[in-house]
Parts: C-alpha cells; sequence; structure tokens
C-alpha cells in the first residue's frame, strides 16, 4: 500500500516520541525523582546530554517521562471520548429527530459550553489536582465531539439501500448501527482520534502549565515550561526543549490525521489518481 508522504513523515514524527515514552517505562538517564543542586542548570554535556533544569534534573530523562505523562493522559481522554461519544452519537443517528436526539444533542451543546480548562477546574475545586483529574476533563470534552462526528456520519449511511435491505430482514437499529454503520464510519472516528490525540497532549500541557494536570514528582511538559518562565532570559533551552517536544508530537498526530484522512477515504483516493 502507497502511503501518503504525511502519514508516513507524521508517523515518523510522533515515534520517536511515543518510543521514548515505552522506553521510559524502563529506563532513563537518570531517575527524575532525585534532585541533584550542585549540578543544576548545568550545560549539555558528555553526562547530560540535554544539560539539567533548575533542581539539577536531566532534561532528557524530564523530557523522556514527559512524553510518558502526556501520550498517557491524551490516550486514555480519547478512549474515553470514543468510547462514550460514538455510542451517544450512534443512538442519537437511529433515532434522528426523536426525543433521545435532542437530549443527546443538546447535552453535547452543554458540554461544548464548557472548555476543557474550565471543567478541569471544576473537577480540581472538587477532588483536587491530578493527572486523572486532568484524564477526566479531557475526556469529558471529547466525548461530544466524538458524538457529533458518529452522528453526523451514520446520518448519511442510514438512507442507503443496503440498510434498508437489513431493516427490511428484520434487523433492530442497535444491530444495524453496529453491523453496519459503524464499520463504514471507522475511517472518520480513527482520522478524528489522531486529531483529538493531539489536541488532547495540548490540553494536558496546558492543564499541567497552570498547575491542573500531573503534579510533582511526575514530569509533564507542561509543568516544565511552567517550572523554565521563571529562566528563560537566562536558560532558553529549559522552555525551548518541552515546547519543541510538544509541538513536534502534535505535528506528527497532525500529519498522521491528513494522511490518514486520504488513505481511507475512497473519493480522495480516486482523485489522487
Amino acid at each position: 500500500m502507497n502511503w501518503p508522504i504525511q502519514l508516513r513523515l507524521g508517523s515518523a514524527l510522533f515515534g520517536v516520541f511515543l518510543l521514548a515514552a515505552l522506553l521510559s517505562l524502563v529506563w532513563t538517564p537518570y531517575d527524575v525523582t532525585e534532585l541533584e543542586i550542585a549540578a543544576k542548570l548545568s550545560a549539555p554535556s558528555a553526562a547530560h546530554w540535554l544539560g539539567t533544569d533548575h533542581l539539577g534534573r536531566d532534561m532528557l530523562s524530564m523530557l523522556m517521562a514527559g512524553a510518558r505523562t502526556s501520550i498517557a493522559v491524551a490516550l486514555v481522554a480519547v478512549g474515553i471520548g470514543i468510547a462514550l461519544g460514538v455510542p451517544l452519537g450512534l443512538s442519537a443517528a437511529a433515532n434522528r429527530g426523536s426525543f433521545l436526539d435532542e437530549i443527546i444533542m443538546r447535552g453535547n451543546d452543554l458540554i461544548f459550553a464548557f472548555p476543557s480548562l474550565v471543567i478541569a477546574i471544576l473537577i480540581t475545586a472538587v477532588f483536587g489536582p491530578s493527572a486523572l483529574n486532568a484524564i477526566l476533563a479531557i475526556g469529558i470534552f471529547n466525548i461530544p465531539v466524538f458524538a457529533r462526528v458518529a452522528r453526523g456520519a451514520a446520518l448519511t449511511i442510514w438512507p442507503r439501500e443496503f440498510i434498508l435491505a437489513a431493516r427490511v430482514a428484520g434487523k433492530g437499529k442497535v444491530l444495524i448501527s453496529t453491523e453496519h454503520i459503524l464499520p463504514n464510519i471507522a475511517n472518520l472516528l480513527v482520522v478524528q482520534g489522531t486529531i483529538q490525540f493531539s489536541m488532547g497532549i495540548l490540553a494536558e500541557a496546558g492543564l499541567s502549565y497552570v498547575g491542573l494536570g500531573a503534579q510533582p514528582p511526575t514530569p509533564s511538559w507542561g509543568r516544565m515550561l511552567a517550572d523554565a518562565q521563571t529562566f528563560f532570559y537566562g536558560y532558553p533551552r529549559l522552555a525551548l526543549l518541552p515546547g519543541l517536544a510538544i509541538v513536534l508530537t502534535v505535528l506528527g498526530l497532525n500529519l498522521m490525521g491528513d494522511g490518514l484522512r486520504d488513505l481511507l477515504d475512497p473519493r480522495l483516493r480516486r482523485a489522487v489518481r
């Protein structure tokens, strides 16, 4: 199969950080929980390839562990959105115009009225700041996104002849949605998943930056940016390194989304040919 160039480039970019995150589960050059004040703000060297931060922690180790946190939070949040949003969207499409459809869509509008940061503040006010609460905030915001995508795509499938044949054969709405609708909209959900994945990483970084995400000593790219702002003029690499990691990861995921759209959409494949 001839993969689009953006899919190959995006996979390579994201793959680097995914590999670093997986590697950090078993090994990092230094323990990110240990402080070495005597070596704080050290320049890149053979001992510390990317230098150390204001607490003497190895920057490469922090970036690797931060990748683990950001990717894990975004991945679980997207999973929540898919697991709850897609069934809601399929149910709304199967009962278009009904009271159930109206309730689901108005509920989506209500969640959209509160950005993930506001939801995180509300959750934090009750349960306190943590990576788990960041997952809940981002995941809740993802639910209406996938519900809308699933509903909109499903509505274009329901009038098709093979759906009418399934209804004539006696299949119910639930069975038709799972056996016929879902497989035909899976490509859109995959593309949307990559987009929400990248937005989840940005959201996690933003929440950690304002202190509502992962808490010390758990490393996070957003927390690294917050800690580095005081030292930016003297040691800009402390902010540039996690900032660059966020940019490249999000860029890779967005390129993957564009590539998957071109690869999975038959109309776009025909246009390319």
